[in-house]
């Protein structure tokens, strides 16, 4: 397996030396990681005590009997591929497709390769109404806008569901910190479960916020620098037990370490990315060591792999990347220890495709491809009032493009943990966001040792400052993995993009980029082809 095995390299050896240089920072419990920590001790409790809300009419996952080495899977766009070298995996031996709760859930539920190994709206509403609701993934715990929601018809049930079925969201229950520096002063929460003593706040500084979040790809692991939407989580073996204990409420003390170390087998060498586009045809070149054809109805079989272009998307040149890479390998803040120097060219996966012949459908498409990863790469954008930037480096302007946060190459997430509020989480985004159905917090800084003492916001997700207990945290997360977004729609924490011309639009009225309707395109096509 390439993700465990690979030899020491001069990457492994910086990583080794940020890790060291980083990990007073963001360390969350020295001695004992998220088991010590108390957000996670709240989180399984309130999961633990929602047991009393029992889910009827429920069926068991269903799950095949093996996963290939290579998947391929139909998504809105083409197709997306799943790639985890070695050998297929027998899912009756390996815990990640293993009933290990008392809900009938496994982490399968919820991570399915057609998806990205995540799960979208669609796939979500989709499973709904095939299943009466009686799929795994509609469990009262987080599925539902409130454990206490009423189920006991086909139309309630689907008023319980309904921010899983039309925005892929969960519920995630926290805890405010004890060393909270605000107080929770107002909740407008149309489903009332953080108002509700019983499922939630008992004081404005005590008590669980239900917040609803998108389920995160279990695949690229292995270039991630920070673990869940808010970084709570310190490793893969402890976000394996979280979620074990909390999404399938399973009797603690759950899964044992070998347990554990399965799931982080499997899920770390995982690499997932959109292979085929059906404009832009094969998004990887010639790989004379596998041959696909894959039919589509209606059409001729696809030789995915069967391109003499020299484009590189798909998950094997991914998959290629890993070796090279380590923590804060790119970052523009100048945390990387091997003192490399930052460059904004993050993706050159289709430049080949800037100079093709002809003017057909196909090569038309792929130019628009190669357009969008120039813009991605060079547009200049004026960053301002973005928490966790801006004032971090107390500038209230900074040159910078797509790249000064979606800094790892060719792969899109920040390669150091780096939580921003770039405004998805406000009660009153920009255009282009729908946050309607979500809850509100009116949030005041109550301590005077926080710099934002006195001031009030109004969010819809407190984000990082529900584990750090930081008023500069609030309205912070990460930046997430951006290959196969295709596949996993809608987009951003919590769900607030439809689609890809909606994240974009966001960021064109966030920024004032000035982007042409032409470029837009071109940037939604681009990253279409991730």
């Amino acid at each position: 397996m390439i993700a465990r095995s690979r030899a020491i390299t001069l990457a492994a050896i910086c990583n080794f030396f940020l890790v060291a240089f980083t990990v007073s920072s963001f360390a969350q419990s020295a001695a004992g990681g998220s088991q010590a920590a108390p957000w996670a001790r709240a989180a399984i409790a309130h999961a633990q005590r929602m047991r009393r809300f029992p889910d009827e009419n429920r069926k068991t996952q269903q799950t095949p009997r093996v996963i290939p080495e290579l998947v391929i899977d139909r998504d809105p766009t083409g197709m997306i591929a799943s790639f985890r070298p070695g050998a297929a995996t027998i899912t009756a031996k390996n815990p990640f497709f293993q009933d290990l709760g008392t809900n009938g859930r496994t982490c399968f539920t919820c991570h399915q390769p057609q998806n990205g190994w995540t799960i979208s709206a669609q796939a979500a509403h989709d499973r709904f109404f095939q299943s009466d609701g009686s799929d795994p993934l509609f469990r009262l715990v987080d599925g539902a806008t409130c454990p206490t929601d009423d189920v006991s018809t086909p139309a309630a049930q689907e008023k319980a569901y309904q921010l899983l079925i039309n925005k892929g969201l969960i519920r995630v229950g926290l805890e405010i910190p004890a060393n909270a520096q605000y107080a929770v002063v107002d909740v407008d929460d149309p489903y009332g479960c953080t108002s509700n003593p019983d499922t939630g706040l008992t004081s404005p500084t005590s008590g669980i916020v239900s917040v609803y979040r998108r389920p995160l790809p279990t695949a690229n692991l292995e270039f991630l620098s920070g673990i869940m939407w808010d970084g709570r989580e310190p490793s893969l073996e402890h976000q394996a037990m979280d979620a074990t204990l909390i999404h399938a409420q399973a009797n603690p003390p759950g899964p044992d370490g070998a347990q554990q170390a399965q799931i982080v087998d499997f899920q770390s060498a995982i690499f997932t990315a959109q292979i085929f586009d059906d404009h832009a045809r094969s998004l990887q070149a010639r790989r004379s060591t596998l041959t696909l054809e894959v039919p589509i109805a209606g059409t001729s079989p696809l030789e995915c792999v069967e391109d003499s272009v020299a484009q590189t998307g798909g998950p094997f040149a991914l998959a290629a990347l890993l070796p090279d890479f380590f923590i804060g390998i790119n970052d523009p803040l100048g945390l990387n220890p091997c003192g490399t120097p930052f460059t904004a060219d993050i993706f050159n996966l289709y430049a080949a495709w800037t100079s093709l012949d002809g003017n057909g459908e196909t090569n038309s498409f792929r130019k628009s491809v190669a357009r969008g990863e120039v813009v991605f790469n060079t547009k200049l954008i004026n960053i301002t009032g973005v928490a966790g930037l801006n004032d971090a480096l107390n500038q209230a302007s900074i040159p910078g493009n797509c790249g000064t946060c979606h800094d790892t190459p060719n792969v899109g997430n920040h390669s150091v943990k780096a939580p921003l509020n770039i405004g998805v989480a406000d009660a009153e985004p920009v255009s282009a966001l729908d946050v309607s159905g979500l809850p509100v917090f009116t949030i005041e800084c109550t301590s005077p040792q926080s710099p934002l003492f006195g001031q009030t916001f109004r969010v819809t997700d407190p984000g990082r400052a529900l584990i750090s207990g930081n008023c500069a945290d609030i309205g912070k997360v990460k930046g997430p993995i951006l290959r196969g977004l295709a596949a996993r729609a809608p987009y951003f924490h919590n769900g607030s993009a439809a689609t890809l011309v909606d994240a974009v639009e966001f960021y064109e009225g966030r920024f004032n980029l000035g982007l042409t309707d032409q470029e837009k395109q071109d940037l939604v096509n681009f990253l279409g082809a991730l």
